[in-house]
């Protein structure tokens, strides 16, 4: 069904097919009452007969609407109009993970972790809220130019409840991505969609799926079957700590991965922090299963054969003790003492037995030492001694000898006690060097990191959007070139991202002090210009000459249209009524004693009464807006016209 042009519930307008799904079809759609961009998926014609496909559909409005979170897709309205099953989403501008995987192959590992704490918190929210994806891949988690992650097509989410047993057969998503669990059609649950982010976290940092074939089937073994090749054979920049947390994630016992996204999140949080450490826990089952082989029908027979043996012989020997007399029988005293000791003994040796059991193959609790200001030899020393492994990392440090440990990780605290061969990470310093700092500005950001790396300086990068300066290269660096840098110290280097782009935001119906700091947070020049609508609320915005969603330059000017309501004021006209006549009052000259006075305002008459000619003064207080024009009639002719500005500080006119 052609659908572009269309206009859904007399609101909708679908401007262009922007994606396709198992599902549905995704159309950038414009809605006509809020003046905004949306995104519109509408279910595919072959499965609007099928009522499974309607349920699944109408499980991810209802599932994804009930969730707000900024790196979750907005739902906005979901119906249906002739047949024509649609949600309407929030429009992202952008590309999916897949798309970027696809186009630059292997991430930068803390790009990745940033990308995969917003995926991690995203689910978070879902999970505690009842709601598992069940499809987590990078197709369906859309990085926006900002760089923010959104997690999309919840097309097989539902609400945990008493089952959530998916039939094998029936399952719905990327057969990649599966954990073993939905693999094999068994029981789901907020660790299989921390699988499945593991799964998105390998093919980040490594370019490839963990698990491949030739057939669903096949990969679907693999996951049940198969352990993955450690990413960090794959990829030995992954720091240590990431690949742990992968590892972990991935485990095919769900009781072996995080237990939950909060969990995960902690421990991809730590790894931006400290990449090398050693906090990634195992989790272990605790309990100990005993394998118990079975028997052949031979080993069977030879075993009944054997046991009537056995019971023959028993038989035999009973008879014979019989006949003898027990030793207990003639000391019944012994007895006694036997069993009271027989009762001491048990729980103690239950309990040392239990605790020898428990420590085989356990690791000895050490003290963990203080190794800062150790020198390189002793910390080596140490932890030999105390049989811990070391991992160093050397660093220029102005502040500490050459050869001294600068900081170490776990840091140490008093009686704070390690497993042995745990790995203890020490910094340890590489003394001082003066350097050059070379001149950067003008290079692209690479070359210019490079160049400074060279000199064993850090680049700090800072972006900056420029209209003068082409993205990517370095506007400006601090300290210049040539100044004296100790080194291991930093060098600022500010990019050029290029003309910074920014879109329209809607904000008609605003307060105008509001409206202002939106988009002149966005980068905006606003122009405020007044209309009055004594419909609308006095303040607020009546339009806006950007289309909402329009993507343009920063520093672009927009014009706001802003309701101002002006309020009635109040002047004073003042009639020299005998000198308006010129100073004639003889009724012999006019034929009549009096005359008809009328003033009027704006054409609106406020004043009508008969006056004497010879009238010095007819004072009127008249109301209005601005500057007003007053017209005065005698007898129906009009004898003055002037104007007054009422907003003026003593609005008073004399007519004479």
């Amino acid at each position: 069904m052609e659908l572009e042009g269309r206009i859904i519930a007399n609101r909708y307008e679908l401007l262009k097919k922007i994606g396709n799904g198992g599902m549905a079809t995704v159309y950038k759609a414009k809605d006509m009452v809020l003046k905004r961009f949306v995104a519109i998926k509408i279910l595919r014609d072959e499965f609007t007969t099928d009522q499974e496909f309607i349920r699944r559909f109408n499980i991810e409005a209802q599932a994804a609407a009930s969730l707000a979170h900024p790196n979750i897709v907005s739902i906005y309205d979901v119906g249906t109009e002739d047949n024509i099953y649609y949600i309407v989403m929030e429009l992202i501008q952008g590309k999916t993970l897949k798309q970027i995987i696809d186009e630059d192959g292997v991430l930068p590992w803390k790009w990745s972790l940033n990308i995969a704490i917003q995926i991690a918190s995203a689910l978070e929210t879902a999970h505690k809220n009842n709601i598992i994806h069940r499809d987590i891949k990078p197709h369906n988690i859309i990085i926006t130019e900002d760089g923010i992650a959104k997690v999309t097509d919840f097309g097989i989410a539902k609400a945990v409840s008493n089952s959530t047993i998916t039939a094998f057969g029936t399952t719905i998503g990327s057969v990649h991505y599966f954990s073993p669990e939905h693999a094999k059609g068994g029981f789901t649950d907020a660790k299989s969609d921390i699988y499945s982010l593991g799964i998105v976290m390998y093919e980040m940092l490594t370019g490839r799926v963990p698990f491949d074939a030739d057939t669903p089937v096949s990969i679907a073994l693999k996951h049940m079957q198969e352990e993955p090749v450690e990413p960090i054979k794959l990829n030995p920049t992954i720091p240590y700590s990431v690949n742990k947390i992968i590892l972990k994630a991935i485990k095919k016992d769900s009781s072996l991965r995080y237990q939950n996204a909060t969990d995960m999140l902690k421990d991809l949080g730590m790894a931006l922090k400290n990449p090398d450490g050693n906090f990634v826990q195992d989790t272990r089952n605790t309990a100990y299963t005993q394998v118990v082989p079975t028997l052949s029908d031979e080993e069977i027979k030879i075993e009944n054969i054997k046991s009537k043996t056995a019971n023959s012989n028993a038989e035999g020997k009973d008879a014979q003790k019989e006949k003898k007399v027990s030793f207990f029988a003639k000391h019944p005293a012994m007895k006694v003492l036997l069993i009271i000791l027989i009762i001491i003994l048990i729980p103690v040796a239950g309990f040392f037995g239990t605790k020898g059991i428990l420590n085989i193959g356990r690791e000895k609790d050490v003290d963990l030492p203080n190794f800062v200001a150790m020198t390189r030899q002793e910390a080596q020393t140490t932890a030999q001694k105390l049989n811990l492994e070391l991992q160093i990392e050397e660093r220029y440090d102005k502040e500490v000898e050459l050869d001294k440990v600068i900081s170490q990780e776990p840091g140490y605290m008093e009686n704070y006690k390690i497993k042995e061969h745990s790995t203890v990470k020490l910094v340890i310093s590489k003394g001082t060097s003066v350097k050059n700092v070379p001149k950067v500005v003008g290079e692209t950001y690479e070359d210019a990191v490079s160049l400074i790396e060279q000199n064993e300086l850090i680049v700090e990068k800072i972006e900056e959007s420029s209209d003068k300066v082409e993205a990517g290269y370095v506007i400006k660096q601090e300290p210049a070139e040539g100044s004296e840098l100790n080194a291991g110290d930093s060098v600022k280097v500010y990019v050029s991202t290029g003309i910074k782009q920014i879109t329209m935001e809607y904000v008609i119906g605003q307060n105008e002090q509001d409206a202002k700091k939106t988009l002149g947070d966005l980068g905006f020049e606003v122009v405020i210009v007044y209309e009055e609508d004594t419909s609308k609320d006095d303040g607020t915005v009546l339009k806006q000459s950007i289309d909402t969603g329009e993507t343009v330059n920063s520093g672009t000017k927009v014009t706001l249209t802003v309701n101002k309501i002006e309020k009635l004021k109040e002047g004073t006209v003042n009639i020299n009524l005998m000198s308006l006549l010129g100073g004639t009052t003889s009724p012999d000259y006019y034929g009549t004693e009096t005359v008809q006075v009328e003033i009027k305002v704006n054409e609106e008459t406020v004043y009508k009464e008969s006056h004497s000619r010879d009238t010095e003064q007819i004072s009127q207080v008249i109301t209005g807006k601005g500057t007003v024009t007053i017209k005065v009639f005698v007898d129906g002719v009009r004898k003055a016209q002037k104007t007054l500005n009422l907003n003026s500080e003593n609005p008073v006119l004399n007519i004479d």
